[in-house]
């Protein structure tokens, strides 16, 4: 009797060695939510109004709204604080604009920036540059590391400044 239950035992290893290499575990499937494109657009301009009047313009030459947000080519946006302000690619949220490639803020007074990376923050009016930027008027130029440009009042706080600036003489 024992040898029969030994011949069992072996028969059951060899049987559940064999079942456990040939079963092939697989991972979980990632549930992934599709891309829905909402709208496809060329050289269009959208308007932010509200009852107070017109907020803000934007043109793009190319873009797509994607999952609520929007996606632009060549972004020029204008709004009550800000003259003009153009990138090369934007991503517009309802709260931020994201601005990629030669990034330009341009006033009709005061000094106007460059730089290659920033974004808008709409509810507070601030811009912020998140790479170095140089600022601009006349013949004064300022360089710096990162600024944060508050729209409304005309303040900029940078970092690591690297400025030349003439004054009118008196």
């Amino acid at each position: 009797m024992g040898l029969k239950l030994e011949l069992l035992l072996a028969v059951l290893i060899v049987l559940t060695s064999v079942v456990t290499m040939s079963v092939k575990l697989r991972e979980p499937k990632t549930v992934t939510k599709p891309v829905q494109k909402e709208i496809e657009f060329t050289n269009t301009m959208f308007s932010e109004v509200t009852t107070k009047g017109v907020e803000s313009i934007a043109f793009a030459t190319y873009g797509v709204r994607i999952n609520a947000e929007m996606f632009a080519d060549n972004l020029v946006y204008h709004s009550k604080t800000i003259e003009l302000l153009r990138a090369r690619k934007g991503r517009y949220t309802s709260e931020r604009i994201y601005l990629d490639g030669n990034v330009s803020l341009e006033q009709k007074e005061g000094f106007n920036y460059r730089t290659k990376h920033a974004y808008y923050d709409k509810p507070t009016a601030i811009l912020y540059a998140t790479s170095p930027f140089v600022a601009t008027k006349g013949k004064s130029v300022v360089r710096g590391e990162r600024m944060a440009y508050r729209t409304r009042s005309k303040e900029v706080f940078a970092t690591k400044v690297n400025a030349v600036v003439y004054t009118a003489e008196k």
